[in-house]
Order: C-alpha cells, then sequence, then structure tokens
C-alpha cells in the first residue's frame, strides 16, 4: 500500500499531461502506456486495501460495515473528484458553457488530483499499519508464490461454487458500467445538451442518495441476506441510469423547456446513487464470506486471491467497456469534435438507443448470474462455526 502512492499519483498527473508535439498514434501510446501504469500502481493499494475487510473481522454483519465505512470515504472521493471538475477546472476554460471539451483544463486536473490520491493512499496505508500484528498469518507450509502458483490458485478460486458466478456477474457489470462511464459525457453533453451547471446539478444530486444509500443498505443487511440487497440494489440502478434515455428516444420525457427535464435526471441520479450503495457496500462483504468458504475448503486463508481476481475483473472488464464504448461511436459514425447543435437529431438517438437499451442486456444477464451466489447468513454460521471448531483443534494441539 505503501509502495502504490507516489508512481499512483505521479502517473495520474501524467495521465492528463501529454506532450503538445504527440501525433495522434504518439497520443494513443501516452494514453495507453499511463493507463497501465495507473492501473497497476493502483492495484498495489487497492487489492490489499479491500482484502483487510476480510481480515479485520469475521462477523458476517460486521464486515458489512467496514465495508460500508470504506465506501462512504471512497464516494466522498468521487463527490470531490466530480463537483471540483464541474465547478471548479471545466468553468475555467475559454468557453466554460464546454470546459468538459476543453483539452487545457485537464493537466492541472490531474496535477491536483494526483496529489490527492498520493496522500489518501498514504493516510490510508499509515492509519491500518498498527493493525499488522492482529492479522491473519500465512501457513508455515505455505508455497512459495510465483505465476505457476498464482494462476492455480486462480483457477482454485474459480472452483468455488460461491465465488464463481459471483465473478463472472460482476465482470459482466463491469463491462456496463464501463460502456456507461465511457458514454456519460457524450450523453450530458449531445444527447440531454446540458451546459457545464446542468451537469454539475445532475451529478451532485447523486451525494444525497450516497448520503440515504450507504447507512440505508448497511442497516438492512443486518436483517436480510447481501444477495438480495445487492440484486435490488443492481436492478433499481440499471432502471434509473437506462431508463431516461429510453423515455426519451420513445417519447415520454418532458421537453427541455420544462422544469421536469433536469428534475427527473437528478431524481435518477439520486435513487441510482442510492441503488449503487448497495452493491458497493455488499460487495466487498461477500467476497469476504467467500474466502471463508474456501479457508474451509481449501485449508488456506486467501484474501488475496479473491479480491486480487476481483480487482482484475475490474480493471480490465471496465476496459473491454471502454472499448465497446468507443467502437459504438465508430460505429454510428458520431461526429468527433462537432458543435452540440449541428450533430443530426438520427446521431444522437443511435447515442440514447445504445447507451440505453443497448446496453440493458448487460444488467440483466449479470443479475442472472449474481443470483446463483449462495452464502447466506445461515450458511456462513455453519462455515464460521466450523472454521473456529479447526482453529481451535490446532491451537490445542501447538500447545
Amino acid at each position: 500500500m505503501y509502495a502504490s502512492a507516489i508512481p499512483l499519483g505521479l502517473f495520474f498527473a501524467m495521465l492528463f499531461s501529454p506532450p503538445d508535439d504527440l501525433s495522434e498514434r504518439g497520443l494513443f501510446l501516452w494514453l495507453l502506456v499511463m493507463a497501465v501504469a495507473v492501473r497497476a500502481s493502483m492495484t498495489l493499494y487497492h487489492v490489499p486495501h479491500a482484502a483487510l475487510g476480510a481480515e479485520l473481522s469475521t462477523d458476517y454483519t460486521e464486515r458489512t460495515t467496514i465495508v460500508a465505512f470504506r465506501t462512504a470515504f471512497g464516494l466522498g472521493g468521487i463527490m470531490l473528484t466530480v463537483g471540483m471538475a464541474w465547478l471548479y477546472f471545466f468553468p475555467r476554460a475559454a468557453n466554460p458553457e464546454q470546459g468538459q471539451l476543453d483539452p487545457s483544463v485537464y493537466p492541472p486536473f490531474g496535477l491536483f488530483f494526483g496529489l490527492i490520491m498520493a496522500v489518501s493512499v498514504l493516510l490510508s496505508a499509515w492509519g491500518t499499519h498498527d493493525r499488522i500484528p492482529h492479522l491473519p498469518q500465512p501457513a508455515p507450509d505455505e508455497p512459495r508464490l510465483d505465476v505457476r502458483t498464482l494462476f492455480r490458485d486462480y483457477a482454485g478460486a474459480l472452483s468455488n461454487d460461491s465465488f464463481r458466478p459471483f465473478f463472472f456477474g460482476i465482470v459482466v457489470f463491469y463491462v456496463m458500467r464501463g460502456i456507461q462511464e465511457t458514454l456519460s459525457v457524450h450523453m450530458s453533453t449531445f444527447f440531454w445538451a446540458l451546459d457545464s451547471n446542468s451537469i454539475a446539478a445532475v451529478a451532485f444530486s447523486s451525494f444525497p442518495g450516497f448520503v440515504v444509500g450507504v447507512p440505508f443498505w448497511t442497516l438492512a443487511a443486518r436483517r436480510i441476506d447481501k444477495r438480495p440487497a445487492f440484486l435490488a440494489g443492481i436492478a433499481l440502478f440499471s432502471l434509473m441510469v437506462l431508463g431516461p434515455p429510453i423515455a426519451k428516444i420513445v417519447g415520454f420525457y418532458p421537453v427541455a423547456s420544462s422544469p421536469f427535464y433536469i428534475g427527473i435526471l437528478m431524481l435518477a441520479s439520486g435513487l441510482a446513487a442510492f441503488a449503487a450503495s448497495a452493491g458497493i457496500v455488499m460487495a466487498g462483504s461477500m467476497m469476504a464470506d467467500v474466502a471463508d468458504e474456501h479457508e474451509l475448503h481449501t485449508h488456506r486463508r486467501q484474501e488475496g486471491i479473491f479480491f486480487g481476481a476481483l480487482a482484475f475483473a475490474g480493471k480490465s472488464t471496465s476496459g473491454l467497456g471502454t472499448f465497446i464504448g468507443g467502437l459504438a461511436l465508430d460505429l454510428i459514425h458520431f461526429p468527433t469534435q462537432a458543435d452540440p447543435s449541428t450533430i443530426p437529431i438520427e446521431k444522437i438517438d443511435a447515442l440514447g438507443f445504445f447507451y440505453g437499451p443497448g446496453i440493458m442486456l448487460f444488467a440483466v444477464v449479470a443479475m442472472l448470474l449474481l443470483s446463483r451466489y449462495r452464502i447466506d447468513r445461515r450458511r456462513h454460521a455453519e462455515i464460521a462455526r466450523a472454521l473456529n471448531a479447526r482453529r481451535s483443534t490446532r491451537a490445542e494441539e501447538a500447545s
């Protein structure tokens, strides 16, 4: 975690500061190398950081609370980024109404948030440093880590009947999220024809959803199992993100001059954030439960393998989603560097159709896969009792 701080901040800043004289091919290579460097540096921090959620507690409900705190701070970082982008950096462009299209605002944006990221990582590592003596330790006969062992461990993780549907469901969902995030600026700028202030208003409207959602789903986890809560969150999130474009395409959305035009988008953004809180809070807690089940079956404690596999899925498949989103813009021949008022309506409708019903299929497939996750409160209690009995036996034998 300590080792990731400086590279992460540096590469993130460089990602948004390419040399001015690069050709299109050179710009592509710069983007490729820096994006990979950012994600690699982030992985050094993210995997152990996420695995700590499973190591700090073995309690079914308390794990959700730990993840909720982690989520709250993460969402605070997201809101800081969105707020600073739309309220400070983009309005400083030559054309404040379309500041997100001005390349000159991005180098200071990258430098500022690169510094924030580096400091945050250092604080997180320092703040959990004193827990090291209390964390589970590897077994004395644990095999030495190498490439062969790593792939064998990943294969073993995928053989787990609970992890496999969870993993592939998350993979499909991340692809959908990658597409959505790739096209979100296009949707705000061209499909919805919003100015910077309106985009900021819609973005900020997600904040109340997170503020309410994180504690709501954390408390809900005390009464309902994690899987139904997760599925409910994905369903509502998908409906709120993908529904408004569909309504606009078919003619069931208010006209641009109506106050409900922005109001509905703000409401949908808030409800989407509320729903997303369920998935964000539950996912880390569910993965910790899978690590317990895996230990019961294999006698090996491997949180890092599971959270590493999940992180890999997130990064690789969000990249795939980015590729699909870019490919979609090419397939519909969407204009580049064009004035929003000059783009033909059929191109804008094609963009909205792909963003809405076109990626709804990914959400449905993700939910079908995730519904096969089987660890509930009763099953985890059985796992915990078996693990505690095994550890007590080992302790008695050692003494």
